[in-house]
Parts: structure tokens; sequence; C-alpha cells
């Protein structure tokens, strides 16, 4: 794997990992924000003692119940993708509240995005196996392109980077 850094660099983004889940059909893992009417990929922060791969694996297992060995990684981005957050979440961040695990000031995030092909079946899929509080509350398989027309705007650049690098990756193809 390519050496992503300094990967806590003093640049003002939260470093972080996207997960893009594939199965044989070439469709992707698509899934909806607990409590909220946004879709998105699997993604999260890196801790200081965790490489990229340890976070992304971290990751699956809480956001899906994946674990190593239900997945394969078939290909990762070359560099770190950047978005900034809106206005309204900076704000939030400037008065005090916690955004994700992460209370430092930050202007976004900056991620290595993975693609992983599921070796397993769907019912591998167990939304409620992390630690926590679940980060969704439903999922189903999509095109690609579906989530790119449907992440929230702040993110879609990013996702159509990822996909357009990732993309040719995907079973179908």
């Amino acid at each position: 794997m390519q050496n992503f850094e300094p990967i806590f660099a003093n640049d003002g983004y939260r470093p972080n990992v996207g997960i893009i889940i594939s199965n044989g059909d070439g469709k992707v893992f698509w899934a909806r924000r607990i409590n909220r009417d946004g879709w998105q990929f699997p993604q999260g922060g890196v801790s200081k003692n965790e490489s990229l791969v340890e976070a992304m694996y971290r990751e699956l297992r809480e956001e899906t119940g994946l674990d190593e060995d239900q997945v394969r990684i078939v290909a990762h981005t070359k560099n770190w993708l950047h978005y900034d957050l809106p206005d309204r979440l900076l704000r939030n961040q400037r008065r005090g509240k916690n955004f994700g695990r992460n209370r430092n000031r930050f202007r976004g995030q900056k991620q290595v995005w993975f693609l992983l092909e599921l070796t397993d079946d769907d019912s591998a899929v167990n939304l409620a196996a992390g630690p926590e509080t679940p980060e969704f509350d439903s999922w189903c398989w999509v095109d690609a392109n579906h989530a790119i027309s449907n992440i929230v705007d702040f993110k879609r650049s990013v996702y159509r980077q990822a996909l357009s690098e990732l993309g040719e990756f995907l079973p179908s193809n």
C-alpha cells in the first residue's frame, strides 16, 4: 500500500477512510444514516495508533458487522481525497459540539477510499454489530451512479473522484 504520510499533518483535515463495498454484480453497498434521511458509504476517522488499513477494517466492523475474512481488498485511491465541511457544520464545531469522535477543530476530511468485494453472502451484514449506537439503520445494493447522484452535496465531488478511480475495478467492468 502506498505511503500516505503524514496521516496527521496539521493541514486542517481530519484523516478518514471511506469504504465502497461491492457485490458480485458490481453493485455497491449504500446505507442510510440512523435517524436521518441521508444515505452514504461507510466511512470513519483514523486513530493515532492505526494504519489506514486497520482503520478501514475497524470501521467496516463497527458500521456493517463485516469482518476481514468476509471481504477482499480490491483497490484503494492513490491519494487523499478532500472535502470541506459546510458552514453549518463548522459552526457546530465552534460551539464545541462533538462532530464525530474528534473534538479538534478542522475544516473538513481527507480520505483514502477502499474498494472491497463482499466474499460472503448478504446475511453477513449486521448494522447493529458495532460497540456503539449503529451508524446506519438500513442498507441496499445500488449502482455506483446512484451513490454519486444521491450523496449530500458537500461530499459529491469526493464520491465522484473515488468512484472514477476505483470504478474500473467493480466486478461488472
